[in-house]
Formats: C-alpha cells, sequence, structure tokens
C-alpha cells in the first residue's frame, strides 16, 4: 500500500549532491533512478573508492582538500550545482555531520540511509538523522498508537531466505583495497576510523578468508549451547568502530561493555545460569573478543558459565534464551520481535518504556522484565509504515528490492515519519528544517560559497 502522498515520480527540478555511501554500487544505482525521474545528480568523492562505484564521470567531483577546508569546499559545491538535497550513508562520520549541518542552515534537504532498524531484511531511510539523532528518538509509543490508529496492515514478514553478508565483505575488501592501492589523486584523504586504511583492508581480506573456519567454530559453540540444559541469556555485541556505538553510548570500547556484563552476571545471576556473548556478523577480530571474553569470564569466577559465539544466526540463539543484554545494537529488535526481555545500556530508537527494561543491570540478570507485546508490535509496525524500507545494500537482489520503493520515498514532499505523524504531533521537539522541495535561497548559498576552494574534476 502507498502511505506517501503528492508526486512521487516527478523530481520537481530536484538537484541532489550525493556523498559518501555504502561500500558497492548501491548508490550509482540509486542515482540511475533518480536521473530517469528528471533530477540531477551530482556525486563527491573523497578517494578512489568512492570513485571505482560510480560509473559516470560526467556527474563525479573528486575532492582533493583537507578535512579542515571540507565545510568550505561543501558551499562551493552547493553554489555552484545550485544544489536542493543531499545523501549520504550515515550520519556521524566527520564530513557528514559538518555537510549535514551546513545543509540545515541552508534549507537544503538532507537523505540519509543506513542499516536497517529491522536488519538484516531491512535497509533505513530517514530525513535529517539516523539512530541517535533520528526523528524516533522524540517520537513516544503514543505518538505512534495514535499514527497506526487508522492504519493496520498485516504486519509485513522477512523473506524466506536472505544474505548479503559475503557480498557486504567483499564490497569491503575491495573499496579498501582501491583506497590502498590507487589513492595517490587524494592525497589528503584521512579515514574516519582509527585504522589505516592497510589495516582495514588486511582486516577485510582475512576475514573473507576465514569464513569457512569460523563457520566450524560458531556451529561448535552453538551445539553446546543449544544442546545443554543450562538457561542463558545473550550479549549482543557490536562493532567499536560502529558509529552508533562510539556516538551514542557510554563505552569507549567493546571490551568495557563486555566486563560490566559479566561483573553485572557474576554478582545477580542464579548459579546455573549462563552468559552468551554474540559477535556481530561482520566482527573482524581487530578487538580479540574471544579474549576479552574469557579474561572477563576469569576475572569475574564466570569459568565455564561464559561463552562466546561468532556471527551465525542471532534468530536460533534467541528462540530460547532468557533475556539479551546490547549497548544500541539494531539486532535487539529481534529480541523484542520474540518477546524477550531486553536490556540497553545505550541510546537507541528503541529505549522507550514498555520495550527496554528500566532495571539496573544486576536486576535484569537476576530477574529481568519483560517487554509489553503490544507495544513491541505497535514500534514495529511504525517502522514498518514509514523508515525501513525492505531490501539490501550489498546484493544485486537486495538493492533491486530497495530500489522499488525508496525513489518514491525521496520524492515525496513529506518525510517518513511526517506521513503518519505530522510534526505537531512529535511537540515540535526535533527541528528538521525546511522540507526540501525549495533550493537554497542565494543568499543561504552565497554565504557558505565563501572561499572557493579547488574542486579538481
Amino acid at each position: 500500500m502507498n502511505i506517501f502522498e503528492g508526486p512521487l515520480s516527478v523530481s520537481d527540478g530536484r538537484r541532489l549532491l550525493m556523498l559518501q555511501g555504502p561500500h558497492g554500487p548501491f548508490f550509482a544505482d540509486l542515482a540511475d533512478r533518480l536521473i530517469g525521474t528528471g533530477a540531477d545528480v551530482v556525486r563527491v568523492g573523497f578517494n578512489r573508492g568512492d570513485q571505482a562505484f560510480w560509473r559516470d564521470r560526467a556527474r563525479f567531483v573528486p575532492y582533493r582538500g583537507t578535512l579542515a577546508d571540507w565545510p568550505a569546499a561543501f558551499g562551493d559545491l552547493v553554489r555552484t550545482h545550485d544544489i536542493t538535497d543531499i545523501v549520504l550513508y550515515g550520519d556521524a562520520r566527520p564530513v557528514h555531520a559538518s555537510a549535514i549541518a551546513a545543509a540545515k542552515r541552508l534549507g537544503l534537504g538532507v537523505h540519509i540511509f543506513e542499516e536497517g532498524y529491522l536488519r538484516p531484511y531491512w535497509i533505513s531511510y530517514e530525513r535529517g538523522g539516523a539512530n541517535g539523532n533520528s526523528r524516533l528518538m522524540a517520537l513516544t509509543l503514543q505518538d505512534m498508537e495514535r499514527a497506526l490508529t487508522s492504519r493496520r496492515p498485516e504486519p509485513a514478514c522477512p523473506p524466506a531466505r536472505w544474505g548479503e553478508l559475503r557480498q557486504h565483505v567483499f564490497y569491503g575488501a575491495l573499496y579498501h583495497l582501491m583506497v590502498m592501492w590507487a589513492n595517490r589523486s587524494y592525497p589528503n584523504f584521512t579515514p574516519h576510523r582509527s585504522l589505516s586504511v592497510r589495516q582495514e583492508f588486511g582486516l577485510s581480506l582475512r576475514r573473507l578468508m576465514r569464513l569457512p573456519l569460523d563457520a566450524i567454530q560458531r556451529r561448535i559453540v552453538q551445539r553446546r549451547v543449544r544442546q545443554g540444559d543450562f538457561p542463558y541469556h545473550v550479549g549482543l555485541l557490536q562493532l567499536d568502530h560502529d558509529s552508533s556505538f562510539r556516538h551514542h553510548s557510554p563505552f569507549g570500547s567493546t571490551a568495557a561493555f563486555i566486563d560490566l556484563c559479566a561483573r553485572a552476571f557474576a554478582h545477580s545471576a542464579p548459579a546455573h545460569h549462563h552468559l552468551v556473548f554474540k559477535a556481530h556478523p561482520l566482527d573482524d577480530d581487530r578487538i580479540p573478543c574471544a579474549k576479552v571474553v574469557a579474561a572477563a569470564a576469569k576475572r569475574h569466577g564466570l569459568q565455564g558459565r561464559v561463552h562466546y559465539i561468532r556471527a551465525g544466526k542471532l534468530g536460533e540463539l534467541l528462540d530460547n534464551a532468557r533475556s539479551a543484554v546490547t549497548v544500541n545494537s539494531t539486532s535487539a529488535q529481534q529480541v523484542l520481535w520474540r518477546g524477550l526481555p531486553l536490556k540497553a545500556v545505550g541510546r537507541a530508537v528503541y529505549c522507550k518504556a514498555g520495550l527496554v527494561s528500566a532495571q539496573p543491570l544486576v536486576d535484569f540478570f537476576n530477574a529481568p522484565d519483560a517487554p509489553d507485546i503490544s507495544a513491541c508490535r505497535t514500534f514495529r509496525q511504525f517502522l514498518l509504515q514509514t523508515s525501513q524500507v525492505p531490501g539490501g545494500y550489498y546484493s544485486a537482489r537486495g538493492r533491486k528490492l530497495a530500489l522499488r520503493r525508496v525513489v518514491d520515498m525521496m520524492l515525496a514532499p513529506a518525510d517518513p515519519y511526517d506521513t503518519l505523524c505530522p510534526p505537531q504531533t512529535t511537540h515540535d521537539v526535533v527541528d528538521m528544517g525546511p522540507k526540501p522541495a525549495g533550493r537554497a535561497t542565494a543568499q543561504g548559498r552565497s554565504a557558505v560559497g565563501r572561499g572557493r576552494l579547488r574542486l579538481i574534476r
């Protein structure tokens, strides 16, 4: 069912500036679809990896300057190309954060893609901010319930089979290979992560080569947990370099979260209960989580009661779990889907009364509060009716499915949440800025466009 109002396939004079996207051809495919509606698209690339996945050289502008000079260069691009909207993947990396701030001042539309809040079968499309900067942070479950009162379609089910892990790892390795060996024309490029590009490539390549061995090790531990006669709780681990973990949590590392969980579990969990830490599917051992988990278990006297599982299907692990704890992983949605007690110790879009437990962690491990099943259904259905797009970024099948819907969402006059919750419903807590249909004012473009930085084609 189409929930968007207004023209959906007419660009209305849009001129979109694309920044960094997911590894692979998703942004290039998206640009082709947008151009097909009559919109104009320009892509700015910050390294050879960005350039490698972009097919239309006439619409590509390489940025060869420094991070410090980027705000002035961004203003230059907006003025030169008469930009009305910016499009990007993730809102936390420095080049994106500064561009978003400038775009909001100018009244440009800000289109943000992220991994799905209901992953792995969906991707997220929002305007203005994602994760801890999302409009979802200001919406209450009561707002969502009222919005859904007149709109209760059948809940969407995930496809019977889905998988993009190998494609994700492959494109990540290829991206870092291009940056490592062919980036000479981008001398000032600075990665937004702490590791060097060479290190990132090495980790991606090793991850790809270790997939068969990891699968064997995973099956051994999974069988031990599944066939054990002990109740267990699940700790959902995240990537240390994940933007949501870094920017919306109180932890400086995954090791700190592991230690917090082990300490609380040792203090209050029943003596016959076990704790199972589940690695992120894309964990590449830049943090030796297996050793960190073993050390934490020994430190807190939990030998034999703590397990570590590399990647694998989370659903099978959750089916028999008693509860789950996370920082702010999107995998928590699978916990809520099953009605399991959930504790989140960071900031996340699902951190709402009725969904996550308000108990201290020591009390949670002893007797966890279950979520309100009705609230879980409301939250899930609201996401499916607004910002969650079925499909993926990395497989050809996933991209085709996502592009069927997301282009119309981008061209719609209202953002995904406005279709169900007009701004006044949220008490104007979050200022999303003007709608993207209008172009930046000449005065605004002039203000940020001073100090032209050389943009070499």
